[in-house]
This record gives C-alpha cells, sequence and structure tokens, in this order.
C-alpha cells in the first residue's frame, strides 16, 4: 500500500481508534513510517457476527473476538532435525448452513451448502518470527451444486430421490454462487465435479447436466481468459474398475490444477531453484511479485454430500501443493511427494481427521470411505466399520438432523424469537427462513449477461476483495501506526511474548502429532529422511496401551500387506454417497473381486511372535525372556543409589545411607562444587587471579581499558616481531 494512502487512512481513523502514541511514528516528524494493518473479518465464515452487532458498536474492538466453525489440526515435519510445521485450517460457511439432507443446492443468494474453505499452511519453525519466518498456503474450496435441488426425507429411503425444485434457465443461483467466487479468489475458477455421469437410474445424473448447461451458460459472456474451467469426472465409475487407479488419475489432475492456480509464498525462489530450475516449477500458476507469489484462482470441488469423494480428491490437490510448498521453502529438491513417505503419511492423518470432522458436522458420521480405500490397501476389518459408519449417518440423518438444524438457526440468527409468533420448533420447514426472496418482491434483478459485479474483470485475475483501488475494500481496513511496545502489530509477539518469562510447556503444544516419534520407523540404521518410501508395515507409532483412533489407523496400516484386497465401495449396502445408482452387474462384479479370509496356523502365529521379538533384541543387545544376570543387578542397584544421591537428606540419614551400602557402592565426588544436585549448587572457591582477570574482562566491555603490565607489553612485542618482522 502507498505511504500516502496509509497517511490519509490514518488521518481518517485518528478519532475513531484508541492510541496512546498519537503523536509518534509519524514520517513526517522523522519517525519510521512502518504501519500495522487490521482487515475486518470475511463475514461468510463467521459464526457469531449476529451476537457481536449488538455489541460491536459500544466496545474497543479488541474485546471482539470472531469464531469459525470447522477444523483446525497441526502437525510437526521433522527433516534432519529441521522443524516445519504443517496446518491445515477448515471454515465452513455460516450462510445457508444445515445438516446433510436439509441443507442441499444453493439458495436464492448464491450461498450453497456445506461450503468449507480450506487452507494448509507449511511454516519453517527454525526461524520463530512471523515477520522474517518462511511460510506458505494455500486454498481451495468445497461445496454443494449451486442449484435449487433436495431431496425429501419423509419416505424414510437410504438415498431418497433427487429433485429440481425451480427452473433456472439464466443460472441465477450459479450466477450468484460463482460472482462471490470470482470476488474473493479471483481467477480461474476451477470446478472438479465428482458427480456420477452415467447410471442406469438417472439419480446423481440430473446434477451433472444441469451443472454443464449453467457453466456452459455462463462461460460465454466472460472473457475467455478468465473462463470457468470445468472438469467432470466419475469417481465411483473409475473405482469399479480393475484396470484403473483412481488416485493416478486425481494425481494428473491435481497436477494441472495447482499449475493453474500457484499457490502463496512469503519469499522468492531460492537461489538453487534459480541454478538448477525444474521444469514443472517454471509452468507454475498464480502471481510472481518481488517477495513471493500470489494463488489467483480457486479449486471447488464437489459431489452429491461433498464428503468421502469429496475429501479424498482434495488430499490429492493438497498433497500436490504440499510438494510445491516444500519446494519453494528448499525443503525438497523436485516438488514431486510418493506415497508411504513419513511426510505423505502424517499429511493424509491430517485431512483423514479433516474429513471426518467435516462429516460428522454434516453427515452425523465420520467418513466412510478414506484414502486408503481408493488405493484399495484397506484392511478387511475396514469393511466392518464403513457399515457401522453408514448406518450412523442414516440414524443421524433420520431422526436428529432436525433438531440440529433448528439449532443452527437459532444461533447464527436465521430466526429471531418474537412474541406472538410462532415458535421455531412450530414451524413446518425453514425454507422461508434461508430464501428470502420468498417474503419480498425483488425490485431491481440482476442482468442475465453481465452476471457478475461491476469492477471485477478490471481486477481478475486478482480477486477483488483485495484491490486497495476499491474504496469500498479501503474501508474494511484499520491502520495503525507502529511502536515497538504495540505488541499487536506483530503477531508473533503477541501469541509467544518472548520478552516475558514463560513455560516451554505453555508455549508449545508437544502433544503435536510428530513425523518422527509417530511415523518414522525405529529401527537401528533407517533413514531418518521423511521423504524416503517405507514399506506398508513400518510405522512409528505402537499398537500397544490406548488404543485410541489414531493408534486403531496404525494398526490397519500394519495388516494391510497380509490383509486380502478390501471389497469395493460399491459392494457396501449402505446410504454412503458412492452407492446410488449401482446396477446388478456391478454388484455381481464386485462380489467376484472380493478375496475370502486366509486363517493363519499355530506356526504363522510363532513366527509373527519371533518377527516382533527380534526387532527389540536387535536394538537392545538383550533378549527379554531370560533373567537378569548378577552383574546387570549390581549395575542396576548401582543406578538407583545414584538416583538417591541426588536427593536432600538429613546427615545422620546419609550417614546411615553410606553404613548400610558400603559393600555396594563407594562414590567418589568428582565435581568443582562442593554441593552439586538438582536442587541447589553451591559455587566453587575461585582464584583471586581469576577474579581479577573476569573484572578486566567486565571493564573491558564498558570501555574501561586495565593499563597493561611489563610482561604483556614484552608478549606484544614478541608477537609483532615473529608476526611482521
Amino acid at each position: 500500500m502507498p505511504l500516502d494512502t496509509l497517511k490519509a487512512e490514518t488521518t481518517r481513523t485518528r478519532q475513531e481508534s484508541f492510541d496512546i502514541f498519537e503523536d509518534e511514528g509519524l514520517a513526517t516528524q522523522g519517525g519510521s513510517g512502518v504501519f500495522g494493518i487490521c482487515s475486518e473479518p470475511y463475514r461468510k465464515y463467521v459464526w457469531n457476527g449476529k451476537l457481536l452487532d449488538i455489541v460491536k458498536t459500544t466496545v474497543h474492538r479488541d474485546w471482539l473476538l470472531y469464531i469459525i466453525h470447522g477444523f483446525c489440526g497441526q502437525s510437526k515435519l521433522l527433516i534432519y532435525g529441521r522443524p516445519v510445521y504443517v496446518t491445515l485450517i477448515a471454515r465452513r460457511s455460516s450462510k445457508f448452513a444445515g445438516t446433510r439432507f436439509l441443507k442441499r443446492g444453493a439458495n436464492c443468494e448464491g450461498d450453497v451448502a456445506n461450503e468449507v474453505e480450506t487452507e494448509q499452511i507449511l511454516y519453517d519453525a527454525s526461524v520463530m518470527s512471523f515477520s522474517a519466518g518462511s511460510y506458505s498456503s494455500y486454498v481451495q474450496v468445497r461445496g454443494s451444486v449451486p442449484l435449487y435441488w433436495s431431496q425429501d426425507i419423509s419416505t424414510m429411503m437410504p438415498k431418497p430421490p433427487i429433485t429440481l425444485d425451480q427452473a433456472d434457465p439464466y443460472a441465477r443461483a450459479a450466477a450468484l454462487h460463482f460472482d462471490q467466487m470470482l470476488q474473493r479468489f479471483g481467477s480461474p475458477i476451477i470446478i472438479l465435479n465428482l458427480v456420477k455421469e452415467r447410471e442406469k437410474r438417472k439419480h446423481e445424473r440430473i446434477l451433472s447436466e444441469e451443472l454443464v448447461a449453467a457453466v456452459t451458460y455462463l462461460n460465454q459472456f466472460l472473457p475467455p481468459e478468465h473462463a470457468i474451467v470445468y472438469i467432470p469426472w466419475d469417481m465411483a465409475k473409475y473405482t469399479k474398475s480393475k484396470l484403473c487407479n483412481v488416485l493416478d488419475r486425481l494425481s494428473v489432475i491435481a497436477e494441472n490444477v495447482v499449475k493453474k492456480t500457484g499457490f502463496f509464498v512469503n519469499r522468492p525462489a531460492s537461489y538453487c531453484s534459480v541454478l538448477r530450475p525444474d521444469e514443472k516449477w517454471n509452468e507454475l500458476g498464480g502471481i510472481v511479485v518481488p517477495t513471493g507469489r500470489l494463488q489467483t484462482g480457486v479449486l471447488r470441488t464437489n459431489c452429491v454430500d461433498c464428503l468421502d469423494r469429496t475429501n479424498t480428491a482434495q488430499f490429492m490437490v493438497g498433497k500436490c501443493a504440499l510438494a510445491y510448498q516444500l519446494y519453494s521453502l528448499g525443503l525438497i529438491d523436485k516438488p514431486n511427494l510418493l506415497f508411504d513417505t513419513d511426510a505423505v503419511r502424517l499429511f493424509e492423518e491430517l485431512y483423514e481427521d479433516h474429513g471426518d470432522t467435516l462429516s460428522l458436522q454434516y453427515g452425523g458420521s465420520q467418513l466412510v470411505h478414506r484414502v486408503k480405500t481408493y488405493r484399495k490397501i484397506a484392511p478387511w476389518t475396514q469393511h466392518s466399520k464403513d457399515i457401522m459408519q453408514t448406518l450412523s449417518r442414516y440414524y443421524s440423518n433420520a431422526f436428529s438432523d432436525a433438531d440440529r438444524q433448528d439449532s443452527i438457526n437459532l444461533f447464527l440468527g436465521v430466526f429471531q424469537p418474537e412474541e406472538g409468533k410462532p415458535h421455531l420448533c412450530d414451524l413446518p420447514t425453514d425454507f422461508y427462513l434461508h430464501q428470502k426472496d420468498t417474503m419480498t418482491l425483488i425490485q431491481a434483478r440482476r442482468s442475465y449477461t453481465f452476471w457478475w459485479t461491476p469492477g471485477v474483470l478490471e481486477c481478475l485475475p486478482m480477486p477483488y476483495d483485495e484491490a486497495m483501488s476499491v474504496a469500498e475494500n479501503r474501508r474494511k481496513l484499520i491502520v495503525k501506526k507502529f511502536h515497538n511496545y504495540d505488541e499487536e502489530i506483530d503477531i508473533h509477539n503477541e501469541f509467544f511474548r518472548p520478552y516475558e518469562l514463560s513455560s516451554f510447556d505453555d508455549t508449545f503444544c508437544l502433544a503435536m502429532t510428530n513425523s518422527i516419534r509417530d511415523f518414522m520407523p525405529k529401527n537401528v540404521g533407517i533413514d531418518p529422511s521423511p521423504f524416503t518410501v517405507r514399506k506398508p508395515d513400518e510405522t512409528g507409532k505402537s499398537v500397544l496401551g490406548n488404543k485410541s483412533n489414531r493408534e486403531e489407523t496404525v494398526l490397519q496400516r500394519k495388516t494391510a500387506a497380509s490383509a486380502p484386497p478390501p471389497p469395493s465401495e460399491e459392494a457396501v449396502s449402505s446410504s454412503s454417497e458412492d452407492d446410488s445408482g449401482t446396477d446388478k452387474e456391478d454388484e455381481g462384479a464386485a462380489s467376484q473381486r472380493s478375496t475370502p479370509v486366509k486363517m493363519t496356523d499355530t506356526g504363522d502365529n510363532a513366527k509373527t511372535t519371533e518377527n516382533v521379538v527380534q526387532p527389540i533384541k536387535d536394538i537392545y543387545g538383550i533378549n527379554l525372556s531370560e533373567s537378569p544376570s548378577e552383574d546387570d543387578l549390581g549395575i542396576y542397584t548401582r543406578f538407583v543409589q545414584l538416583g538417591h544421591s541426588q536427593h536432600k537428606h538429613d546427615k545422620s540419614h546419609q550417614h546411615l545411607c553410606c553404613k548400610h551400602l558400603d559393600g555396594v557402592i563407594n562414590l567418589t565426588h568428582i565435581s568443582a562444587f562442593s554441593q552439586d544436585n538438582i536442587y541447589e549448587v553451591q559455587p566453587p572457591k575461585v582464584e583471586r587471579k581469576s577474579i581479577e582477570i573476569f573484572h578486566a574482562h567486565i571493564q573491558a566491555g564498558k570501555g574501561i581499558m586495565q593499563p597493561l603490565g611489563k610482561e604483556d607489553i614484552l608478549l606484544y612485542r614478541e608477537y609483532i616481531r615473529n608476526r611482521y618482522m
């Protein structure tokens, strides 16, 4: 932002903002001229906006806490000891929000159901500074098909039929939705449609045909360089085929998408990338600026529910973007990541937690089909878990979603109770609460041809909401003068507070998932790089102790190599999103592909036990089944006594202990400190000459030099003679 604009904004907001340093820091008075910028949040992802509107004008903005709903997860990726934080944040839209079957499609304002903005952030934690650190970000979106459609759940069917509620020949709902995306993300807008296209009975195909018609209509009015990119791909059809690999096809799509949108990074390309540039790096899209790169445009992924298939597709796109992010920070030599590496396993677990959380919020259960399902390496025990998740989702949709929808409508302020009007539970439907044009007659209608907001095309490919030439965007910014004592300017100092005496446990999350502790094998001689491909049964997590969900996932990884091929997703007779419209031939093919489980005999069990004990013997050099020898017991006794000697005891008690244990160990004090333990230390005695040397060193640091003695002068002359003469 230009300095003149900042000065004008500072002058305008001087009476509005509270600042005790009113006359400090201005460039006209010889100050630094550095300003802090605070922007208003994007209200679409704020869930307590209605609650804050009551007090927004009466309290200072520092007291306003904006809440988002979605998911937040963070893991630590250690690259030869260099910490890199991988953060995944999902922001759920508060517009047209609700549960699975009660909120479908779009409303009259272009807001779609189950719209979530997912951002993955990569941060080089070796430099703990927000201003001087290196970080990168990539954003993608999921959301329901932007049409007027719904599903009637009154029939209690597992898969209710899809119904188009309104005829929309001019794609009004889709136009409003994509106009919002152009304003927030810029161009290109890429649609990855995973809805089925070939079905014996038309079900999901209804949405595909209508979406194609809407995108075709809207694209004829946009400039060709900013047209909406539409990528249809029947993911369920490819999953049935034995010859096609679903994730390989998704990798190709992800590569093309990331090349078009680019990503954000706050540092220019490293010098090694300039000397040895990668072919794919030169083809990367986005905008290159002197300080790094900017992402332009976004990928919008959808299926029917935007849960299982969408999460897998987003994981593959995020995996491709993660490779480019690591390459941009100089952490890998090529922008490519392989499966079965510690880094991808860590990232896959993040996305599975991300998908489970979003699925619970919208569908009422965790994911039914995961990444391992589409890789066809899921163990046979996963089949029964998928059925249980399907039943849980069906129960939630049938019996509890109505109450959850009422709670969401009440919290978001969609329904406001008033005296004399019906209560929320008495309303037959909430359709009129979310479709505002049904209650009032709209006087001015948008153009059917120029369907975008004026000024959007002039800013493309950059987003309209970030253009400082727009006066509305400048009004959303709060510019504040910089001061050394203002912690609000620097987010890192505000959170970590390095100038205060704090506890390490309170500052850093020690329970964060770690690539070395949780994923790297513990065998001796293993390559510690998180980008080395491991065997399917190699993992760093223990399957003993607490059987949490993450450890069960690791147990599934260990049994993946010996388990038979899992039954395909179409063989599961459930209400999940990937099972509608399958014919009898597909079911027969799925049953033929399923392999019966082969039970192992006693010999196999003995071999398995031997394989478990063998690594322990290799690592520690002992066999745990044997009793310790007398020498080992003596060493252990000495170790225990050494631990007892670190604690404070009475002199009488110490004498008794020494008399009692004289035959076991005789400790000789070798420390320079007369009293040295974990509680207190008595400084040793120092010679007078050493004290004088130390004081002279302190005085020299203050600029007070001591007079040189005769020996020092002779030594200095000897040095000059030998060095220069």
